[in-house]
């Protein structure tokens, strides 16, 4: 497959909360976006391609470690990475049988990246493969993932 930039959009609440004093709680979600540089373009609107699906044991989170954390990363890994369904390809959260290697990753990812996230959040596509390919090279593992042996192309805004 060729590459496809894209940006991960993570969102705590759902676009309508409540007004009063009290956010409504809404499930948070992880949106597939066209990519854009900078707040200045995006406030004109950006096109969504596709949501990551929420896996069926519980949803997803960041901002702390734990399960919603393992199954955003799971979900943002396993699309960025080609794998396909993260229940699927050993990757997912709560799900078997797991991959060793897949689920080590997973989880780095959680304490590396969608921890430290807050509330509303983007990350590009090429930002998942280059944490994820140092990942690799740091343990030594040569086998790479189809998506990790030809990285796009570094952009700037010029």
């Amino acid at each position: 497959m060729a590459y496809e930039d894209c940006t991960y959009h993570g969102i705590q609440y759902g676009p309508e909360t409540d007004r009063g004093d009290e956010e409504e709680w809404k499930p948070a979600r992880i949106l597939v976006e066209e990519p854009e540089f900078g707040p200045t373009e995006r406030q004109y609107g950006v096109t969504v391609l596709r949501e990551l699906a929420e896996p069926e044991a519980g949803g997803f989170g960041w901002g702390y470690n734990g399960g919603g954390t393992s199954a955003a990363a799971a979900a943002v890994l396993a699309d960025a990475l080609d794998l396909g369904d993260p229940g699927k390809c050993g990757i997912g959260y709560a799900t078997s049988p797991e991959d060793e290697v897949l689920a080590q990753l997973r989880e780095d990812f959680c304490d590396d990246v969608l921890s430290q996230l807050c509330d509303q959040w983007r990350l590009r596509r090429g930002v998942v493969l280059r944490w994820s390919l140092a990942w690799y090279l740091q343990r030594g593992i040569d086998e790479l993932p189809g998506a990790l042996r030809e990285l796009p192309p570094l952009q700037s805004q010029t």
